[in-house]
């Protein structure tokens, strides 16, 4: 029996066509139209070159991530990593600072774009790079009027601290003087219409007990918050309390109500996530309805809804403010994505 071998195709193409799927049955509009030279320039190789796996955002899988926010039920959001496995770090920052002031400027205003390029000036620089992995990466959000907001993740290191707005840089030292096991490692600016915000967020160094939040949320003046945030983590892990090493970022932003604290947690990482992970998920979220019911849309749009095992999932995270208790976004990987295993037959055949 004579077999076809399948002719490979840019990976760009299965990018566009799950954006094109997902906006259709999340009722918003397209992003590709928008970011279709982005999208192309990214994923050109084909979709069976490996390197792919080779990436900071989604290590083992394509550099893809669709994620879903609990306080942006109907938005289709996403990030990428620019340009491809062989970009130097400084191409892809440049790239997505591209991207970035061409879609502010136009969809959120002038007085936007003037915000994003104050806050972003001191990553947009040509000197004193060389330290960078990845660059930076590229987020973006639709609804059913386009374009809903845009996102940029700039590497950060240490000694960039002072860059970061007065208010911010002061937020930042406190957190470290507060945990000290606690690096910051990327700050993201986003801009929406009518509004923008900037985050810190920082790598966890050895493993986290959540309950050893409580100083540092009770100096924001969130520590009221932290029962919900640990009831959150805990029912979706299956009663996990503790992180092991590498599997524990905290964002912190400012916001009109206080401070905002975002947990990350690294699913990867974890040794032993519940089977039955989104299940779990599911039920922290039986309280609010509306909420379960744009997550299974969403999960639906994906791909993802019948899924048995936690490969499929990257990031949990878990964001509080003092008006605010525990909402969370989920980061998933599309199965058509996923590389690792791929990889593993090769390396056995």
């Amino acid at each position: 029996m004579h077999v076809t071998e399948r002719t490979p195709r840019p990976m760009a193409e299965h990018v566009v066509r799950s954006l094109r799927s997902a906006s259709a049955a999340l009722g918003v509009q397209d992003p590709t139209p928008l970011l279709d030279g982005l999208i192309r320039r990214s994923f050109s190789r084909p979709d069976d070159d490996m390197s792919y796996a080779h990436n900071h955002l989604a290590p083992g899988a394509v550099a893809y991530e669709p994620s879903f926010s609990e306080t942006e039920p109907r938005a289709l959001r996403f990030t990428i990593e620019p340009l491809g496995p062989d970009a130097s770090p400084l191409a892809r920052r440049d790239e997505a600072t591209r991207e970035m002031r061409r879609l502010v400027g136009p969809a959120f205003g002038r007085d936007s774009l003037r915000w994003f390029d104050t806050r972003s000036e001191a990553w947009r620089g040509f000197s004193g790079m060389n330290w960078m992995n990845y660059g930076a990466w590229f987020g973006s959000a639709f609804d059913e009027d386009g374009l809903y907001a845009t996102k940029i993740y700039y590497e950060l290191a240490p000694q960039q601290v002072e860059a970061l707005a007065p208010s911010l840089a002061r937020l930042t030292r406190e957190v470290m003087e507060v945990m000290p096991r606690l690096a910051p490692i990327f700050t993201s600016i986003g801009c929406r219409k009518d509004t923008g915000s900037q985050r810190v967020t920082f790598m966890h160094r050895g493993p986290l007990a959540l309950n050893t939040l409580g100083p540092l949320m009770n100096h924001l003046g969130i520590g009221h918050q932290l029962p919900s945030l640990m009831r959150t983590v805990g029912v979706a892990l299956g009663g996990r309390f503790e992180l092991p090493q590498g599997a524990v970022l905290i964002g912190m932003r400012e916001t009109q109500s206080g401070v905002e604290l975002k947990l990350e947690v690294l699913l990867a990482a974890l040794p032993d996530l519940p089977v039955r992970f989104l299940d779990l998920l599911r039920l922290g979220l039986a309280e609010r309805p509306r909420q379960l019911g744009a997550l299974d849309r969403w999960l639906g749009a994906f791909g993802v809804e019948d899924a048995k095992e936690g490969g499929n999932f990257s990031v949990l995270s878990v964001r509080v403010t003092p008006k605010s208790s525990a909402r969370i976004s989920l980061y998933v990987r599309p199965i058509e994505f996923e590389l690792r295993d791929t990889i593993e037959e090769r390396s056995l055949a």
